[in-house]
């Protein structure tokens, strides 16, 4: 094993939603910081797809198999890259509701309080959206909280058969709302292009290395505080060592890092002495429903527009339901392409099609319901494998949001008035295991360090410098997309370690 001979103030393990956020909001203090980093710069991004490359699943497959609850492997739609799973978001950046950060009561369980409240976090949500340039425009949807300021930019206009569709939708009391989404020179903003390559170009105490495969790691003899991180680099492992470390590797995978980095003072994997790393694991119930389109459409265009009508729930379900945006163009929408039977269905209508001329003739919606923790939904680390335990709860509550949808899209349908909507058939299909968008909740914060595994500030319990800086400090997931809280809450916790670093 290779000791580096370099010595760093701060090491982060992970490059996208929080980690790349946190090394640009870093970078000016010029304190030594190194940048650790699986995967490579990716020459070709999702939001750079031409024709059906979207549908080439194994390019959005993390190259390693993990496992569920039966041992049975698949390979997870997720990003090992410079920017991580930014590469292949939708680029959609909302922020929580303010209730969403209370305890809220579902049918069948409790969404958790966080100990921090929406003022906490408002100035962080102002400073991530300039930061990754968010689009948008106020006072649309009923259930935005307050600001402080306006986006920095206006909301990306609708294309053409989206823009005819909300007017409709609008007509039955419903409030169409522009998507707040991050867009830049290049297409959407992304933790690489606004984080990483930026910091790398403007301060030389910045050092990325790629490649970088964190396998565990090493305590001091007291167990108290990490000493040093294992990284596999080719065929060469290599030994880093910093004062500060910080794990922005994706729910999954830094509650599996902490679970392997087992060792005597920390038997069950480190930060774990509560046993809830790797626990409460959430990700939202996702389903995405396929709505034949006026006119023809380029299959390119970007998210736009969002409904919270149901988000709290409605006057025959008075528990929330969740969100709806839309999927913008269907050739670009990598998620989407995990649900292909959508198409198959849409091809016997419309006979004759290939899969080109049916995604062109396809608009998709997207529905988000909170699924809640439950410490049984988990990821383990046995044996060298990765698994998750993982079983769909709150399943009413999407059920209903999907029926409300699909009702409100036979309206549109019979309102139109026009042949194309004329059959009436909306497909649609849930997201399975693989797809762990959204991931969050396995090292909740708290103030109990027998219930979670981070403080106020995503520093572990037990051990004085290490840090987790991505969704898994959640302690609920909240209906709307969460990279812009996972964005927000890194620049909150760049402030702490600001003051910490001196």
């Amino acid at each position: 094993m290779i000791i580096d001979d370099q010595y760093y103030d701060i090491i982060i393990v992970g490059t996208g939603a929080g980690g790349g956020t946190l090394a640009r909001k870093l970078a000016p203090t010029g304190k030594k910081i190194l940048i650790l980093e699986r995967g490579e710069f990716l020459a070709h991004e999702s939001s750079e797809l031409e024709d059906v490359e979207v549908f080439k699943k194994e390019m959005y497959h993390a190259p390693e198999q993990w496992y569920d609850s039966n041992g049975e492997p698949f390979y997870p739609q997720t990003s090992y890259s410079v920017g991580g799973n930014t590469k292949i978001y939708s680029g959609a950046l909302l922020r929580f509701r303010e209730r969403d950060f209370e305890q809220v009561e579902h049918q069948n369980g409790i969404s958790p309080a966080w100990m921090l409240k929406y003022a906490d976090f408002e100035p962080y949500y102002t400073e991530a959206e300039q930061l990754y340039r968010a689009h948008g425009r106020m006072g649309d949807d009923p259930s935005d909280p307050p600001r402080s300021a306006d986006y920095p930019l206006p909301p990306v206009e609708h294309e053409e058969n989206i823009a005819t569709i909300c007017d409709l939708l609008s007509k039955q009391g419903l409030h169409p709302t522009y998507l707040p989404i991050g867009l830049g020179e290049q297409g959407r903003t992304d933790s690489e292009d606004t984080g990483i390559s930026p910091t790398l170009a403007n301060y030389s105490n910045v050092t990325l290395k790629t490649g970088a495969k964190v396998v565990q790691l090493h305590t001091n003899p007291s167990g108290l505080a990490v000493k040093a991180v294992q990284v596999e680099m080719g065929d060469r492992s290599y030994l880093f060592l910093a004062d500060l470390i910080v794990l922005s590797c994706g729910a999954i995978n830094s509650a599996a890092l902490l679970l392997r980095s087992a060792n005597e003072k920390h038997p069950e994997g480190l930060a774990n002495q509560s046993g809830q790393v790797g626990r409460n694991l959430m990700k939202h119930l996702m389903t995405v429903i396929a709505q034949r389109s006026p006119n023809a459409n380029n299959g390119l265009f970007q998210r736009s527009v969002y409904f919270n009508d149901f988000y709290w729930g409605d006057p025959t379900f008075p528990y929330p339901m969740g969100h709806i945006q839309n999927a913008g163009g269907i050739l670009q929408d990598v998620i989407f392409s995990e649900a292909p039977p959508l198409l198959s269905v849409l091809a016997k209508v419309m006979p004759g099609f290939g899969l080109r001329q049916l995604a062109t003739r396809t608009l998709g919606w997207w529905l988000q319901t909170e699924d809640l923790p439950n410490a049984d939904n988990r990821v383990r680390f046995e044996n060298g494998k990765l698994y998750l335990d993982y079983t769909a709860n709150n399943l009413e509550a999407h059920d209903r949001l999907l029926y409300r949808w699909q009702e409100a899209l036979k309206e549109v349908d019979r309102s139109a008035g026009q042949s194309v909507f004329a059959q009436n058939i909306h497909p649609h299909g849930g997201m399975p295991l693989q797809v762990v968008a959204h991931q969050c909740g396995t090292c909740r914060f708290g103030e109990d360090s027998a219930t979670s595994v981070l403080d106020v500030n995503c520093r572990t319990h037990e051990l004085d410098n290490l840090y987790v800086v991505d969704s898994s400090f959640f302690p609920s997931n909240p209906a709307v997309s969460p990279a812009l809280t996972v964005m927000a809450n890194a620049l909150r916790v760049g402030d702490h370690l600001i003051q910490r670093l001196g």
